[in-house]
């Protein structure tokens, strides 16, 4: 396996005591049914998809809906994912499970150099987070990493907290902060749908072909820059 590089131990949480053997339980029990279940065995990255994307809308009907018995079903379900895929990339030997939490682990203590070193707390954490990933990645714009699957309007949500943060104008939507009602904005997100259906359009289309063309605008002022 490829294993990602330790933190020291003067910068990482201690590993001491760390054990999950019920953890490591759920390992076993994925590699037992590969071997012992036609369907589990026959699965590959791409036909779990469905799942991943199932699994983790579950979880967010669990935080927002449901009760603490719910989201702990839930989250079980959605780690049994992280899970499955893990062990089928350890059977052609690419990584394992070992492999996806050092590297997270890594990756959380590189990004929070004020919690494991010597480093400032940043004034504004959002942007210092994105500008690591960024340096991280080698991204050239801020809108490199937005899932494309995502639905416009949770796209839309992360390219206009990009823009906003790293400076790029908006004004051309035409929206003034005074005129932003909190308690409205659902209702008036909904409301948006509603003329839709009624004019014979699709709200995500729509959504997705204006996102489009803000997309292209914050592109064409990055390379002006």
């Amino acid at each position: 396996m490829t294993r990602s590089p330790s933190a020291t131990p003067a910068t990482s949480p201690s590993a001491q005591g760390t054990a999950s053997p019920q953890f490591d339980r759920l390992v076993e029990v994925m590699r037992t049914v590969r071997t012992g279940c036609p369907w589990d065995a026959e699965q590959t990255h791409t036909t779990l998809v469905p799942y991943v994307i199932e699994e983790t809308l579950e979880v967010v009907d669990a935080i927002e809906a449901g009760s603490d018995e719910d989201l702990l079903e839930e989250l079980g379900d959605l780690l049994l994912q992280v899970v499955f895929h893990a062990q089928i990339a350890s059977e052609t030997g690419r990584f394992d499970i070992e492999d996806v939490a050092a590297r997270i682990a890594d990756k959380i203590i590189a990004r929070h150099p004020y919690v494991f070193a010597d480093a400032q707390v940043p004034d504004d954490l959002m942007e210092s987070w994105e500008q690591r990933k960024a340096r991280e990645k080698g991204r050239t714009s801020v809108l490199d990493g937005i899932p494309t699957q995502m639905s416009a309007l949770s796209r839309a949500a992360k390219v206009v907290g990009r823009a906003r943060r790293l400076g790029h104008p908006l004004d051309e939507l035409g929206v003034q902060p005074a005129e932003v009602d909190p308690t409205r904005i659902g209702a008036d997100l909904l409301r948006l749908v509603v003329a839709a259906d009624l004019a014979g359009l699709d709200a995500e289309q729509e959504a997705r072909a204006a996102l489009r063309a803000l997309e292209a605008r914050v592109i064409a002022v990055e390379r002006q820059d």
